[in-house]
C-alpha cells in the first residue's frame, strides 16, 4: 500500500513537472523596445554650407635678398597694375656689390692685356731663337687664365647687377592688395610676405562641408551661391577642388566653387551660403548602426507597424563615412530599426516609439 502510494506520487510530480515545461514552452517572447527610423531622402534644400568668397589667383610678393624695408606704397585695398613697384629695400650693399665687381672686371681685363702683350713677345722672339719654347707655353698658359677670369669677373658683375634689381618687388599681374606681411624699416629675410596681391576678376566660394551632404561630393557638382546680407543674389557655379582629407578637429572638407559669372557684389573676403544645385536627385541614406552585414551583403531589420514584428531584409548601398547610401532595396517611408539588430529575430515582436525619429 505504501508503495503504490509513492508510485502515485511520482507520477503526480512528473505530470506536473511536464505541464510546467509545457507552459514555459508555449509562453510568448517579451515584446522588445527597440530604436527605429523613417527612411526619409534627404534634400539638399535643407544642406547650407558657409563660407567667402576668395580670388583663384594669388601670390605673395617678396624680396629674393636680405635688407631693411625703406619703401611700400601699397596698403591692403590698393589697387595695383602690372609692373608696378610695390615696395623696396635699402640698395647700399647691392649697389657696393655692383661697384665691387665692375672693379674686379677691370682688373681681370687689365691682367689680360698684359698676358696677351708678353705673350704676343714671346712669339716674337721665338723667331729669333731668344727665347725657349716653354716660356712661350707658359706666357700663352697666363693668357687664356687672364681670359677665364674676364669670364668669370662678367659673370659676377652680371649676378650684382641682378641682385640690384632685387632690390624692388614688383607685381607680376594686375590686381588687388589683399594683405601686408611687413612694415617700413622691418628687417626682412629672402621669401618673407611682404605683400599679398589677388585677381579680382575671377573669384569662387571657398566653404566647407560636412559628410552629412545628402549626395556624393564630387568635381563638377553644381551649388547655388548667395550673399549672405543680400540672399536674393545669387550665381551658379560648380565644385573646382575638393580637399583631399577633413579638417582633424571640424571633420568638415574645404571646397572651392568656380562661380560663373559674379556681379561686382561678389566682392572679395564677402560671406555667402552655398546650396545644393536644383535638379539633384535626393538620397536615401541610413545610419551605420541600422546595417546588418553578413556574408558580404547588407542587410536591415524592417519594422512591420500593423503586427509589430520584425523581418530581415536585404539592401544594396554604398558606404559612406555618414553611413550608407541605399541604391536599391528599400522603399522610402519604410520603418527599420536603428539599434540592436544584432540581438533580434525574424518575426520578434518590438516596441518603438514614434518619435525616434533621425
Amino acid at each position: 500500500m505504501k508503495r503504490q502510494v509513492m508510485m502515485i506520487a511520482g507520477t503526480l510530480a512528473a505530470a506536473s513537472l511536464l505541464a510546467g515545461c509545457q507552459q514555459e514552452a508555449n509562453a510568448p517572447e517579451p515584446v522588445r523596445p527597440v530604436l527605429s527610423m523613417v527612411a526619409k531622402p534627404n534634400s539638399g534644400d535643407s544642406t547650407v554650407a558657409v563660407g567667402v568668397v576668395e580670388p583663384r589667383y594669388k601670390t605673395n610678393l617678396g624680396f629674393r635678398v636680405l635688407g631693411r624695408l625703406t619703401s611700400r606704397s601699397v596698403n591692403v585695398g590698393d589697387i595695383v597694375s602690372e609692373g608696378q613697384i610695390i615696395g623696396s629695400i635699402d640698395p647700399t650693399a647691392l649697389d657696393l656689390a655692383v661697384r665691387a665687381a665692375k672693379a674686379q672686371l677691370a682688373k681681370a681685363e687689365a691682367q689680360l692685356a698684359t698676358a696677351k702683350a708678353t705673350e704676343q713677345r714671346q712669339r716674337t722672339l721665338i723667331t729669333s731663337d731668344a727665347t725657349t719654347r716653354q716660356t712661350l707655353d707658359n706666357a700663352e698658359q697666363a693668357r687664356a687664365g687672364a681670359e677665364a677670369s674676364v669670364a668669370q669677373e662678367q659673370a659676377n658683375l652680371t649676378k650684382a647687377i641682378e641682385q640690384l634689381g632685387y632690390a624692388q618687388i614688383k607685381a607680376d599681374f594686375g590686381g588687388v592688395v589683399t594683405a601686408v606681411g611687413a612694415e617700413v624699416g622691418q628687417v626682412v629675410s629672402p621669401g618673407q610676405t611682404v605683400v599679398t596681391v589677388a585677381r579680382p576678376d575671377i573669384r569662387e566660394a571657398v566653404v566647407d562641408i560636412g559628410e552629412d551632404l545628402p549626395v556624393p561630393l564630387d568635381v563638377g557638382l553644381p551649388f547655388s551661391v548667395s550673399l549672405q546680407l543680400l540672399p536674393a543674389v545669387q550665381v551658379e557655379g560648380r565644385i573646382r577642388e575638393i580637399a583631399p582629407q577633413a579638417d582633424a578637429v571640424t571633420r568638415l572638407r574645404r571646397v572651392r566653387i568656380a562661380l560663373e559669372n559674379p556681379p561686382e557684389s561678389f566682392r572679395l573676403g564677402a560671406t555667402v551660403t552655398a546650396r545644393l544645385g536644383k535638379g539633384q536627385s535626393k538620397v536615401l541614406r541610413l545610419p551605420a548602426s541600422a546595417v546588418l552585414t553578413k556574408d558580404g551583403a547588407d542587410f536591415v531589420w524592417v519594422v512591420d507597424q500593423s503586427a509589430g514584428t520584425v523581418s530581415l531584409q536585404k539592401i544594396d548601398g554604398i558606404a559612406e563615412p555618414a553611413g550608407l547610401r541605399v541604391t536599391g532595396g528599400l522603399a522610402a517611408g519604410t520603418r527599420v530599426v536603428t539599434a540592436g539588430i544584432h540581438s533580434l529575430k525574424p518575426g520578434q515582436h518590438v516596441r518603438f516609439e514614434q518619435d525616434q525619429e533621425p
